[in-house]
């Protein structure tokens, strides 16, 4: 046998030069970056995107003095400006060339065309200004005392940098400045022998500046206004959002001083009723201790109701809320009232949706508290049907054995509203109307969402 020994040959070690530590960049080479960014997102990208210029409003400070057509023609005013501009410009260009009559007609369509453009293309307006410049000098042979602008050249530029700055943020205006500058500026380098008259870049530049800084003062104050009137359509809402929450809370505590204490006496008279009464019989204690019953789960809700009312956004009460299984128990309260009534129920009983499970049950307990008013000593009947598509109720009432004995009821008469808005809340049905009998009926279908085969 042979043994064969490997060795493992070590790498030479790099040197300390190979792998210098990462020297961050300077703010002042991030700054340079960020600026050429700048300038490529605002002047070269999407440059000659249609961004057509929209009417203005019919609320202006000037355009809501006039009436009828007048109103909806001064929409129209940016643009009317904008051509009167552009015309100025042209006969700017076409006075001021010594040329023939052919030369000075190119020279007016080319100062007016950048300024046109501004309306659909601003950022290429830009560009077709500074291409139509060297053009126009080109055309008018070279420059007389008009150097490196000529007349209309120098009209064209400043509305177009003024137009573009109006139409767009005032980064973007400042940059064209500055290529504006630098075109002047190697125009003197590149072409200043023989000539001895002085460049006029300096008077543009120092124009161009003034409006463009007349109109960041404008963007500014406009920015600031937008923000102020923003600011004060949110304080108005926290403002109404506050007087509303102090109503609810002021409403609420007059209902707890008012209902509240009434209800509290009933129940405490209702408890120390029977002991004043020598050997009272059954059905009055039992009488009284429903009286107290009902006055204590009164208080309860009315108390769950006013939680509800005082709180700022509405929260689930932390008690259970009544279902349709409950039903007898308010089937049970009611006949020791008094009110005889009967409960059918046909179909295949099953859980629903709690809401649908609380609005029918405070339906059926609204319309027998009608019965119990309106028609006292009569029967009733609840009916419950559960079918495929929803719930179906149906309260019915007898007439009242002597009407004479009816008396008016202090109520407000929101029983059958509260019963129409709950049935409303889940798109449901609901008639009510006297029966040829003489008594009353409240008919009502709740639809339930059928379980799909695919949740099943």
């Amino acid at each position: 046998m042979t043994e064969k020994t490997h060795t493992q040959s070590t790498p030479p070690e790099p040197p300390e030069s190979a792998f210098e530590p990462y020297q961050p960049r300077s703010p002042e080479f991030r700054a340079a970056v960020e600026a050429l960014r700048g300038l490529r997102q605002d002047l070269f990208h999407d440059a000659f995107l249609y961004r057509p210029l929209p009417r203005s409003g019919v609320n202006g400070r000037f355009t809501r003095r006039l009436s009828g057509r007048m109103r909806e023609y001064a929409t129209w005013g940016p643009h009317a400006l904008i051509v009167a501009a552009g015309l100025l410009t042209m006969l700017i260009a076409s006075d001021s060339a010594s040329e023939g009559a052919g030369t000075n007609t190119y020279l007016g369509l080319f100062s007016l065309a950048p300024v046109l453009l501004t309306m659909v293309r601003p950022v290429g307006a830009f560009w077709l200004s500074m291409i139509a410049t060297p053009v126009s000098s080109v055309l008018a042979g070279g420059w007389d005392d008009e150097w490196p602008w000529l007349a209309g050249s120098f009209a064209c530029q400043l509305f177009v940098l003024t137009i573009v700055a109006i139409r767009t943020r005032p980064r973007t205006a400042a940059w064209m400045w500055a290529l504006t500058a630098v075109y002047g500026i190697g125009a003197e380098s590149a072409f200043s022998g023989g000539h001895y008259f002085g460049s006029n870049t300096m008077e543009l530049l120092f124009v161009s500046a003034m409006a463009l800084l007349a109109v960041t003062v404008w963007h500014i104050r406009r920015d600031a206004r937008q923000e102020v009137s923003a600011q004060q359509t949110v304080t108005a809402h926290e403002r109404s959002r506050r007087t509303l929450l102090e109503e609810r809370t002021t409403i609420a505590r007059e209902l707890h001083d008012v209902v509240a204490h009434h209800m509290s006496v009933v129940a405490i008279q209702a408890e120390a009723a029977p002991y004043r009464v020598e050997n009272p019989p059954p059905e009055l204690e039992r009488a009284f201790v429903t009286i107290r019953e009902n006055a204590v789960a009164a208080l309860t809700e009315l108390r769950r109701v006013l939680g509800v009312v005082r709180a700022e956004d509405y929260e689930a009460p932390d008690a259970p809320q009544p279902t349709l299984a409950d039903l007898d128990g308010l089937l049970a309260n009611v006949r020791d009232a008094g009110l005889a009534v009967d409960k059918v129920v046909t179909g295949a009983v099953r859980e629903l949706p709690q809401g649908v499970e609380l609005s029918a049950y405070r339906i059926v307990q609204e319309a027998l508290s009608n019965s119990l008013r309106h028609a006292p000593g009569a029967g009733a009947r609840v009916e419950i049907g559960y079918v495929l598509g929803g719930l179906g109720l149906r309260i019915v009432n007898g007439p009242p054995p002597e009407p004479s004995l009816v008396k008016p009821s202090p109520g407000a008469g929101h029983g059958i509203t509260g019963m129409r808005e709950r049935v409303s809340m889940l798109n449901g049905e609901m008639t009510a109307a006297r029966t040829d009998e003489g008594g009353y009926e409240v008919a009502v279908f709740l639809p339930v969402a059928g379980v799909t085969e695919g949740e099943a």
